[in-house]
C-alpha cells in the first residue's frame, strides 16, 4: 500500500512538473483570468449597489466571490480534457489496464499536481489584482483558510472526477465531444461560475444542491472567503467528501464496465 500511495505522489508531481513547462500558456490564462474579472466584477458591483442585499452580499464579498472563482478557474477541470478520451479511441487504455496502478487514480494524481501547478503563476496573481483594485472581504482568522484549502483540493479532484466519468463513455461512443460540451456548459453555470448559487431562483437552486457542481466551486469559495464558517463549513467539507466518494465509485464501475467492453472487442 505504502509503494502505491509513493507512485500516485510521483505522478503528483509529475504532472507538476509538466504543467510547469506551459510558462507562456499560463500567462496567457492569466491575462484572460484578469481581463474577465474585470468585465465580471464590474457587472455584479452594478447588480450590488442598484439591489440593496443582493443575496446576501456587498461590495466586498461579491468581489471576494468574482475574484476567488476566477483564481480557481484554472484548475477546475471543466474545459479539460483527460489523456484518457484518447488512449480509449486509440485502444492504448488496454496498456493502461495491466499496469499494477489504479487508472482513475493515476489520471486523478497526475491532474491534481497539473491544477496546483496553475494556482501559483495564475490563481493566485489573479486574487492579489482582485484584492489591489476592487478590495476583497478575506477572513482574518486562519481557520478558513485551512478548511478552504482542503475545500479546494477536494473542489480540484471532484471536477476532474467529473469529467473523467463523462470521457469513459467513450468505451461506448466513437466520438465524447458533444457529452463533453453538455457537461461543461451545465456544470459551469450550476457550479456557480456565471452567479453565485446562492442567487439562483429556489428551484434551480434545489436542482443545483442535488448535484456534485457546486462543490466544485461555490462550496469552496465560500469556505475559502470566509461566507460560510464554523460548523456550517464542516459540512460543506463533508457534502464534498460524500460526491468525492460518489464519483470514485462511478468512474471504477465505469472503467469495470468498459474494460470487459473493450476485452468484447478486442479479444
Amino acid at each position: 500500500m505504502r509503494a502505491d500511495v509513493g507512485v500516485y505522489w510521483q505522478l503528483v508531481k509529475a504532472g507538476f512538473r509538466r504543467q510547469s513547462y506551459y510558462r507562456l500558456a499560463m500567462l496567457a490564462g492569466l491575462i484572460s483570468n484578469v481581463t474577465f474579472g474585470f468585465v465580471r466584477a464590474a457587472v455584479l458591483m452594478s447588480a450590488v449597489h442598484a439591489n440593496n442585499g443582493f443575496g446576501g452580499y456587498d461590495r466586498g464579498t461579491i468581489g471576494t466571490y468574482t475574484w476567488l472563482s476566477q483564481g480557481l478557474l484554472g484548475a477546475i477541470a471543466f474545459w479539460t480534457m483527460p489523456d484518457i478520451v484518447e488512449r480509449i479511441r486509440t485502444g492504448d487504455v488496454a496498456i493502461d489496464f495491466l499496469r499494477p496502478i489504479d487508472v482513475q487514480f493515476a489520471h486523478l494524481a497526475e491532474y491534481l499536481g497539473r491544477a496546483s501547478c496553475t494556482l501559483i503563476p495564475r490563481g493566485v496573481p489573479s486574487v492579489l489584482i482582485g484584492a489591489l483594485t476592487f478590495g476583497l472581504a478575506i477572513p482574518t482568522t486562519p481557520g478558513p483558510y485551512v478548511l478552504g484549502a482542503i475545500s479546494v483540493l477536494l473542489a480540484m479532484a471532484l471536477s476532474f472526477l467529473s469529467m473523467f466519468a463523462v470521457c469513459l463513455s467513450g468505451f461506448w461512443f466513437v466520438e465524447t465531444r458533444g457529452l463533453r460540451s453538455l457537461h461543461m456548459i451545465c456544470g459551469t453555470f450550476l457550479a456557480g461560475l456565471f452567479a453565485p448559487v446562492h442567487l439562483f431562483p429556489e428551484w434551480l437552486r434545489a436542482i443545483a444542491y442535488a448535484t456534485p457542481f457546486p462543490s466544485m466551486l461555490q462550496w469552496p469559495i465560500d469556505v475559502l472567503s470566509g461566507r460560510t464558517t464554523g460548523l456550517a463549513a464542516v459540512e460543506i467539507v463533508a457534502v464534498q467528501c460524500f460526491w468525492l466518494t460518489v464519483l470514485v465509485g462511478a468512474g471504477q464501475l465505469l472503467l469495470r464496465a468498459g474494460r470487459r467492453k473493450l476485452e468484447v472487442q478486442g479479444g
